[in-house]
C-alpha cells in the first residue's frame, strides 16, 4: 500500500478528474457533500472552504494504491474501510470527503478528494504528512497482511511521469556507479557521461560538504530524496568501502604470488614442530624472516577488520 499526496486550489478540477468518465470511477465512501453530480459536489466543497480564505490550496487529494496480488480480496468495502482507517491516522476527520474507486488500471486504487477547511472552518494539518504517511500505509499493510513491494527496483518505470521518470532514472544509475566506483571524482565523471550533474552543498561559508544535489533532465534532486542510501554520508562511507575492498584484493593477490606451497607428510610435521618450538622458546631461531611475515600477516588482518567495520550501500 501506498499514498501519493497532492494539494491544490481547484475542486472543480480534483472532483472532475476522479470521477471522469474513463477511469470508471464508483463511490465507495462519502460525507457532508450534496452527491447529485460533479456540480454539486464541486460546489459543496467550495462553500465550506470560504470559511478559511487565508489557506490557498485547500484541497486534499491522495490516491491509495495496493499491489495487484491483492486484488481478489480488495472489495470496495475493503478499500473503503482501510482508506477512513488511513484518513483517521492521518487525522483527516470532521471534514467532507469522498472516496472513490478507478478501474483504469492494472494495481487496485482508490482517490481519496477531502476538504482541508473542517467543518469548523479549521485547517487540517499537513505538518510532517508525507512522514506520516509513509510510516502509517505500512502500519496498514502489515494489519491486513497485503502484500510488501520490493521497494523502488518494483515500480514499473514504463509508466512513470515527470519529475518521477527521471527520479527513478537517477535512481538506477546511482544504484550501479555507487556500488562500483571508489572516489568521488570518478563517480562525478561517471554520472556526467549519463547525463547527470552533480552539485555538492556546503555548510554556511565553509568548505565541510554537507549534501549532494543531482540534476538530470533539467530536475534537481537531494541525494537522499532518490532514495536514502544516496545521501552524502552514505554514499561517501560506500566509496571509502569499495576502496577498502579494492585494497584488500590487491593485498591479497600480492600475498598468494609469495607465499610458497604448503610442505607435505613428513616436513609438514617437522615444520609444525618448529614452530611450537618457536613458541615454547626451543628449536629454531626467531629470525628477522619470521617477524617480517608475521607483521605482514598481522596488517592484512588488520586492513580486512577495518573493511568490515565500513559501510556496506
Amino acid at each position: 500500500m501506498m499514498a501519493k499526496i497532492v494539494k491544490g486550489s481547484d475542486f472543480k478540477g480534483v472532483v472532475d478528474y476522479i470521477l471522469d468518465k474513463g477511469k470508471n470511477a464508483q463511490f465507495v465512501a462519502y460525507k457532508d457533500l450534496f452527491m447529485e453530480n460533479r456540480e454539486t459536489i464541486a460546489m459543496s466543497f467550495n462553500a465550506q472552504s470560504q470559511m478559511n480564505g487565508k489557506v490557498a490550496k485547500p484541497v486534499g487529494h491522495i490516491a491509495l494504491s495496493f499491489s495487484k496480488e491483492d486484488e481478489p480480496r480488495l472489495t470496495n468495502r475493503v478499500m473503503a474501510g482501510i482508506a477512513l482507517e488511513y484518513m483517521e491516522r492521518m487525522r483527516i476527520k470532521n471534514t467532507q470527503f469522498f472516496i472513490a474507486r478507478h478501474f483504469d488500471k492494472e494495481h487496485p486504487h482508490v482517490h481519496i478528494a477531502f476538504n482541508r477547511i473542517d467543518n469548523n472552518g479549521n485547517t487540517i494539518s499537513d505538518r510532517h504528512e508525507r512522514l506520516r504517511s509513509t510510516r502509517i500505509c505500512k502500519e496498514l499493510t502489515l494489519k491486513y497482511g497485503l502484500h510488501m513491494a520490493n521497494g523502488k527496483d518494483n515500480v514499473k518505470r514504463n509508466r512513470l511521469k515527470e519529475p518521477d521518470k527521471t527520479k527513478y532514472e537517477l535512481y538506477d544509475i546511482l544504484k550501479a556507479e555507487v556500488g562500483r566506483c571508489g572516489n568521488w571524482n570518478v563517480l562525478v565523471a561517471n554520472l556526467k557521461r549519463q547525463g547527470v550533474e552533480v552539485h555538492f552543498s556546503h555548510r554556511g561559508q565553509t568548505n565541510e560538504i554537507q549534501g549532494v544535489v543531482f540534476t538530470k533532465n533539467g530536475y534537481r534532486f537531494n541525494g537522499s530524496k532518490v532514495d536514502r542510501r544516496f545521501s552524502y554520508s552514505k554514499i561517501d562511507n560506500a566509496l571509502q568501502h569499495n576502496r577498502c575492498k579494492e585494497r584488500m584484493g590487491m593485498t591479497a593477490k600480492a600475498h598468494e604470488a609469495v607465499i610458497p606451497s604448503a610442505p607435505s607428510g613428513t616436513a609438514q610435521s617437522e615444520l609444525f614442530n618448529g614452530s611450537l618450538g618457536l613458541l615454547n622458546g626451543s628449536g629454531s631461531s626467531y629470525n628477522a624472516a619470521d617477524a617480517e611475515a608475521n607483521q605482514e600477516m598481522a596488517e592484512i588482518l588488520r586492513r580486512k577488520k577495518k573493511c568490515k567495520r565500513g559501510m556496506r550501500l
